[in-house]
């Protein structure tokens, strides 16, 4: 990018795109302990700077601390994969241009990785067990209980308004299995 004959020292793509990265869950299997791998779609506005070449997208798991980066080129969309569920990564996207310029960090975006159920026993055996899982922001969820795998009961339904960890205190009832599972909408 060039002004008046100047090279201009980095391009300004938080306020030029207004990076609003959306995030889209595609599909999610809740019923696990165990840490899996999950990957998610970010998508974001096109930065209309003629000079600007392409993006970069980078991520983390601490705030403004990116260990990961992916070429987006001149897409306005990349597949994060690996992610670990139930884990919180933090992104922000650059623009680059043909000369190898690049723009300050676009705004942070903070998301938890869906898919991780976590079960807390109560004090003591009457206490309620907590169950906590994150969710994701414009998806609901139905909290489901069963006795023997094949029958199941829906004990509580939330909707995900922010990407954040709920959680819900499920009573015991008797002495016998109880089984969990998270249903996404």
């Amino acid at each position: 990018m060039v002004d008046n004959g100047r090279p201009v020292k980095h391009v300004n793509v938080g306020v030029k795109f207004g990076v609003g990265v959306v995030v889209v869950l595609v599909s999610l299997f809740a019923c696990n302990l165990a840490k899996a791998v999950s990957s998610t779609p970010l998508e974001w506005n096109p930065n209309t700077d003629p000079s600007v070449a392409g993006y970069n997208v980078y991520y983390g798991g601490t705030s403004r601390t990116y260990t990961n980066v992916i070429n987006a080129g001149n897409s306005t969309n990349v597949m994060v994969d690996g992610l670990v569920e139930g884990k919180t990564y933090y992104f922000a996207v650059t623009a680059y241009t043909f000369g190898g310029i690049e723009s300050d960090f676009s705004d942070e975006f903070v998301y938890i990785v869906p898919g991780f159920l976590t079960l807390t026993p109560g004090a003591t055996s009457s206490s309620p067990m907590q169950i906590r899982f994150p969710v994701a922001t414009g998806h609901s969820y139905e909290l489901q209980q069963s006795t023997n795998l094949i029958d199941w009961t829906t004990i509580w339904q939330t909707m995900g308004i922010n990407n954040v960890w709920v959680e819900y205190d499920a009573a015991i009832n008797g002495s016998g299995a109880q089984f969990y599972r998270i249903v996404l909408h």
